[in-house]
């Protein structure tokens, strides 16, 4: 399959492919994923050298650039997590419920896989193993469209991930890399009967577009526009280095800070809360009364007036909005109106406004002095991630094997007839 053609035939083999891994147990798919964390690391020059086809045509001041930028430690990276999905204990065949009827009927409801799942994303080649690893551990195929930026990088971890599953005797379309291009994903997106669920990753535009247009369910893996609020009771050090870290760890992923929020009980310590970003040359874009207090003790051509437009914005880059408030119903009534509902967090050594704070704000990761830079899947120990869920329905926050199986209910009998 070449990047200018589209072969529909993809859709009859990927549901094939998923069949066939219901008859795979654990065991096997324990050993393809070692397999496929030592490949990953032996096949490193070859990956690299197709990462920087992609690269040289990138300008590296796009912030996608760090995205799709891979390394030999990145890579060992993958591989780590890689391995650590393959000692996960297997999401599938879990009894959920179980119950016998006056009758003699006995219902149980069991966790099984999705069967097809199409990922559309964006210039991250990690997002290709990842997405691989989870989808075969939890027993699904998986239709991958990545972004015409990444179509090297991609296409050389397919064929690794390919040649691990052909050693094995399985059927190497247990993963599926569609062609660049707008063609493809609208393909993918009308693929009805063939895949089962769509999870979009990337930025606002490539996930409204694909919830709006895809004829497939779709879990949303939102944009994430995060605040940290430092309260009238937090730990000035706390808040420094949280807030460095959330801002400054990796500016072009989901959970980094957009936003701090400040009482006005504590603007006389924001300078010092916010020091340390100016050695990353972080823009600051502070409202009336911030900009009072940040004015002398800031450098001054990193220092911006905010406006309308500063909240609510997920930067991806060395920027910062900052919001004074007069009360903790005021930060949470600021993340109410402008969060994306990803991850949000309090500095505070106050219990009551913890409590507060954890009841009130409606996010999916919800942090009390702890950097949102947190909310990733092997963070959270469950080896990696296949996208962060910020809607309400079947999943939410950092999806991983669980959050890729459905369930199904097995009656049994015995000659039973209903009246």
């Amino acid at each position: 399959m070449n990047s200018s053609t589209i072969d529909s035939s993809w859709k009859q083999i990927s549901q094939r492919a998923s069949r066939s891994l219901n008859l795979i147990n654990d065991e096997i798919i324990y050993q393809v994923l070692l397999a496929l964390s030592d490949e990953a690391v032996a096949q490193t020059e070859t990956i690299l050298e197709e990462n920087g086809k992609d690269l040289v045509v990138m300008d590296k001041s796009n912030l996608m650039y760090d995205r799709l930028l891979l390394t030999k430690e990145r890579i060992e990276g993958i591989a780590a997590d890689i391995r650590n999905v393959a000692s996960l204990p297997s999401p599938l065949g879990k009894t959920l419920m179980h119950t016998e009827r006056p009758n003699g009927m006995k219902i149980t409801k069991v966790t099984v896989p999705f069967g097809v799942v199409g990922i559309i994303y964006e210039a991250r080649p990690n997002v290709t193993f990842d997405v691989f690893s989870l989808c075969l551990k939890s027993g699904n195929a998986c239709v991958l469209k990545g972004g015409t930026d990444a179509y090297n990088s991609n296409s050389a971890i397919v064929k690794v991930i390919q040649s691990v599953l052909e050693k094995f005797g399985l059927d190497k379309n247990i993963v599926t890399l569609l062609p660049a291009g707008r063609e493809a994903t609208a393909e993918l997106m009308n693929a009805v009967g063939y895949v089962d669920v769509i999870i979009p990753r990337g930025g606002k535009v490539l996930i409204d577009f694909v919830r709006d247009n895809s004829r497939i369910p779709v879990i949303e893996t939102g944009a994430g526009i995060c605040h940290t609020y430092f309260d009238e009771f937090g730990d000035l050090e706390k808040g420094k280095e949280i807030i460095f870290n959330a801002k400054t760890r990796r500016v072009s992923v989901c959970n980094a800070l957009d936003c701090l929020i400040i009482n006005k009980k504590r603007l006389s310590d924001l300078s010092m809360l916010c020091e340390k970003l100016a050695e990353k040359n972080v823009i600051i874009y502070a409202d009336v009364k911030a900009l009072t207090f940040l004015n002398g003790k800031y450098p001054i051509h990193l220092l911006q007036k905010a406006s309308n437009e500063s909240f609510g914005t997920e930067f991806l880059d060395y920027k910062m909005a900052v919001k004074t408030v007069e009360s903790i119903e005021d930060a949470v009534n600021h993340i109410a109106a402008f969060s994306s509902k990803h991850s949000e967090c309090i500095v505070s050594e106050n219990q009551m406004n913890i409590n507060f704070f954890d009841k009130m704000v409606d996010a999916a990761c919800v942090y009390t002095n702890v950097s949102t830079a947190f909310t990733d899947g092997a963070q959270f120990g469950l080896g990696a991630e296949i996208g962060i869920s910020t809607q309400k329905l079947h999943a939410r926050g950092p999806m991983a094997l669980e959050e890729l199986c459905s369930y199904k209910w097995i009656i049994k009998g015995d000659g039973l007839t209903r009246n």
